[in-house]
């Protein structure tokens, strides 16, 4: 067991449906582990599936040192947050198991030079900026132009998420690969 106490920091997202509580551990190597069925964090998150337990919890994602949960609309914040605190200070207090298997792979696609340019600009400069908003993108495939990406967490269905994904990744996906003509979200 860990000496250290837990803390957790509670950070507001650009999602208004979303919260993002930060960890003094870690809790993935790598990555992001996405959960958007209560059946999928059974098998593969003790920590996500405690917190699909909670009325109104629809979503969580368990990043390298953080987990945000997305609450429905008929969701009420006091429960979930209380609900989320007490659940992620007692399973790390305990140093139980957060995620277990390998999961999926973080990025899909082929292994051309334009993917591999895209994933590398992704890993190395979207992906640690966007995990601070608790959210992860990763990719999916490129086709006639097209990138597609998959955005988790906080960024699913976040009202920023088309400009961020527009404006800013689009435009530096664009900068380093001409063939990019569009960036689009699956």
């Amino acid at each position: 067991m860990s000496t250290s106490p837990v803390f957790i920091n509670l950070e507001f997202t650009p999602n208004p449906n979303t919260l993002k509580y930060s960890v003094n551990r870690t809790l993935v190597d790598k990555g992001a582990r996405n959960f958007v069925r209560p059946q999928d964090a059974a098998q593969d998150s003790p920590l996500a599936a405690k917190l699909f337990d909670v009325p109104g919890i629809s979503g969580v994602m368990i990043g390298r040192d953080f987990v945000t949960v997305t609450k429905t609309e008929e969701g009420d914040w006091d429960v979930v947050h209380r609900s989320t605190s007490s659940i992620l200070e007692a399973h790390l207090s305990q140093d139980l198991p957060v995620v277990t298997g390998e999961g999926s792979a973080a990025h899909k696609g082929g292994s051309s030079e334009v993917e591999n340019k895209i994933r590398e600009i992704l890993d190395n400069e979207i992906r640690p900026a966007v995990a601070m908003d608790g959210g992860d993108i990763t990719f999916e495939k490129f086709e006639d132009g097209v990138v597609y990406l998959y955005l988790q967490g906080s960024c699913a269905g976040c009202p920023s998420s088309t400009a961020t994904l527009k404006m800013g990744i689009e435009k530096r996906l664009q900068e380093s690969i001409p063939e990019i003509r569009e960036v689009v979200s699956i």
